[in-house]
């Protein structure tokens, strides 16, 4: 039961999921009321060959992506990418509303999408980092689900696929939008974040742990702080106009600033202590950010 279930294709997610059969064997949008699947098999973990976007409007229960969980009752929409486990857990699919939609990466094959697509970070945020929505932007989005299942389920026809290919890029840039809204809305639990990510790097200044560990990685730091490294970034450039990686190296910037101006200690010391494998790296970074070299930086002082 702990074995992943490979689904490669929408043909077999509509069988596992007791679907009709599906109109298009790379693209599919269905509702939650159409699942049949006995809640026990939809416990299962799977994994996927394509993308998914869901729009749920009411429901209990609690789906796992990655080794995140995350609670229906929080959220408006979710995003998966291929490769990644889900599974739900403790699911009531009768009290589930909203609709699905799914499409393999050969829908894409030809298309700027199907480069582009890997820019909208949030395919690879936890689900508990899901998006909410406004009644106005939730209206848009359905709206868009609306044109996309019209185009699916008529006749199809040479202007199909551009169609659908318009409308989902028009959605990925609406969501896109939606969670820049969000980052900045939820001015109060970012501040917290924020809180926590500065309290998390003072720990690592205090503790010497640079030296013995290295710098910290933006996936240990997100993971510190449960959450996942793009929901990170993005959150941080909208705040703050930095990447957590580029907010890692401010930090390590400025320590190395106090320990230049204030200690005897040696650059090469000073990278070191920093966490640099060699002093070469700390001070091509060093110039980098600041326009001059540690040493010259240290007989500014003089």
């Amino acid at each position: 039961m702990n074995t992943p279930v490979k689904i490669s294709s929408i043909t077999m997610l509509h069988q596992f999921l007791e679907l009709k059969k599906t109109v298009n064997p790379v693209i599919s949008i269905f509702d939650f009321t159409d699942i049949r699947i006995e809640p026990g098999l939809l416990k299962m973990p799977v994994i996927t060959d394509f993308y998914g976007i869901a729009i749920k409007e009411e429901c209990t229960g609690k789906f796992k992506y990655g080794q995140q969980v995350y609670d229906f009752n929080d959220g408006m929409m979710y995003f998966t990418a291929p490769q990644q486990v889900m599974s739900f857990e403790d699911p009531l699919l009768e009290g589930v509303k909203g609709s699905v939609l799914v499409f393999h990466q050969d829908f894409l094959h030809s298309y700027p999408l199907a480069a582009t697509i890997k820019k909208y970070g949030y395919f690879s945020y936890n689900v508990n980092e899901a998006l909410f929505l406004s009644e106005q932007e939730e209206q848009s989005v359905t709206d868009i689900f609306s044109n996309i299942k019209r185009e699916i389920n008529t006749n199809m026809d040479a202007f199909t696929q551009d169609l659908v290919i318009s409308n989902i890029e028009l959605l990925l840039k609406y969501c896109d939008r939606f969670y820049n809204r969000q980052f900045l809305t939820r001015k109060k639990s970012n501040s917290d974040l924020l809180t926590r990510l500065e309290t998390l790097l003072d720990e690592y200044f205090k503790s010497d742990s640079l030296s013995k560990a290295g710098i910290p990685s933006v996936q240990s730091v997100a993971n510190e702080l449960h959450l996942s490294p793009n929901y990170l970034s993005d959150m941080l450039r909208v705040q703050t106009g930095q990447t957590t990686q580029q907010h890692i190296q401010y930090r390590i910037i400025e320590k190395a600033k106090e320990l230049l101006s204030t200690t005897g200690m040696s650059v090469s010391e000073i990278a070191y202590y920093l966490g640099f494998e060699h002093p070469q790296s700390f001070n091509r970074l060093f110039k980098n950010r600041t326009a001059v070299s540690p040493l010259e930086f240290r007989q500014s002082f003089n």
